[in-house]
């Protein structure tokens, strides 16, 4: 593979992103009302800006806000980065980070990656996304529903490249430019079943543009400016902090679910049917809240005829692990019904015994009485 000396970038940028899960939902038309009062350029409710809304489209368009620029310490210099923030009715906040990467060599390309990696990616202390995202939750306060009390995140790195100073295909490309550094983040040689693995998941739709996926990176060569990978790539970040998000509470339920019952069980039947009806109403209301914000993550991007983005979106889907959180998700959900259902039954058992052990004492009452007149 060739190491990219004679290809220069001539307009690029790196992109880093942090996705934050902040509240059960938000509701974006009052935050779009919200950001009227700030001083700012509109926001804007994101589409797909290449692909026809009829082939994909949003379920319910993210909010695209513009903010000010801010300086990354990349070594010895400040660079001046593009900032942006797009809220998801979810719940989920995305900060972006935009280093211009113009008239570079690729060698020199990479290196910029790794510096910005290196300044803001999930092992730097970067104060920006925490005062980024102070001032989002700031303004949008309002519009959150029931906010995080801690907070779950998510980063990704993308490299992109609009123009090269040549003009090379998509099957070319990867033979004039090293991409393995890029993509791993490794500046040591790599085997080759681990730059075959890290080169596995690519995508063209034109013969002149690539998009290269991996867990936490990716490059993508877009000489039109078409930022749908980019917003597929996001979309499914979003979905696996939102799995996330609902894994870690349902661990936290189950525990308590099971304390709650064994003690429950420790109480007399005939008292404990009111105690146990209230548990199985908690579990069924979780249930249910659960259950309707997953259809609503899993209506975030619809697609119907986009096949080549399909693709995309369910390679991302699958290297972020997004099916494999998503079942442990189901069957933690699965346990809590198959409790709820036996508490209903226990409840149900209680009280019919309880109902038969009133007519009992009602008929030995009666009895009692009708001895006293005899």
């Amino acid at each position: 593979m060739a190491d990219g000396h004679g290809l220069r970038v001539v307009a690029g940028a790196v992109i880093a992103s942090r996705l934050f899960d902040v509240a059960d939902a938000i509701d974006l038309t009052e935050s779009e009302r919200l950001w009227e009062r700030q001083a700012r350029p509109a926001g804007t409710r994101g589409r797909l800006s290449f692909t026809p809304p009829k082939a994909v489209a949003f379920g319910v368009p993210p909010l695209e806000l513009t903010l000010e620029p801010v300086l990354v310490r990349l070594g010895a210099s400040d660079i001046r980065a593009e900032a942006t923030a797009r809220l998801y009715d979810f719940g989920v906040v995305r900060l972006a980070l935009q280093v211009p990467a113009d008239d570079l060599t690729w060698p020199d390309f990479t290196r910029l990656v790794f510096a910005v990696d290196r300044a803001v990616g999930p092992e730097a202390d970067a104060e920006i996304w925490s005062r980024l995202l102070g001032q989002i939750t700031t303004i949008f306060a309002e519009a959150m529903l029931r906010p995080s009390a801690s907070l779950l995140e998510e980063d990704y790195l993308i490299g992109t490249v609009r123009t090269f100073d040549a003009a090379p295909s998509a099957e070319a490309l990867p033979g004039l430019i090293d991409l393995v550094p890029l993509l791993s983040g490794e500046e040591r040689p790599l085997s080759a079943d681990v730059q075959r693995e890290l080169l596995r998941h690519r995508f063209s739709y034109y013969a002149d543009d690539l998009a290269v996926l991996t867990w936490d990176r990716a490059f993508v060569y877009e000489p039109r400016g078409d930022s749908d990978v980019l917003d597929v790539i996001d979309v499914a970040n979003a979905q696996l902090l939102e799995m996330r998000y609902y894994q870690r509470l349902l661990d936290a339920e189950l525990p308590r679910m099971y304390d709650s019952v064994e003690a429950m069980r420790r109480t007399s039947r005939l008292f404990g049917t009111r105690r146990f009806a209230n548990l199985a109403r908690r579990l069924y209301t979780l249930v249910g809240e659960v259950t309707e914000l997953r259809e609503k993550l899993d209506n975030a991007l619809q697609i119907t005829e986009g096949v080549y983005l399909a693709r995309v979106y369910a390679a991302a889907l699958d290297l972020f692990r997004v099916p494999e959180v998503s079942g442990a998700v189901d069957r933690k959900l699965a346990t809590i019904r198959d409790t709820y259902a036996a508490l209903y039954d226990e409840a149900s058992a209680a009280r019919g015994a309880l109902m038969e052990a009133v007519i009992v004492v009602l008929i030995a009452v009666e009895i009692a009485l009708a001895l006293l007149h005899w």
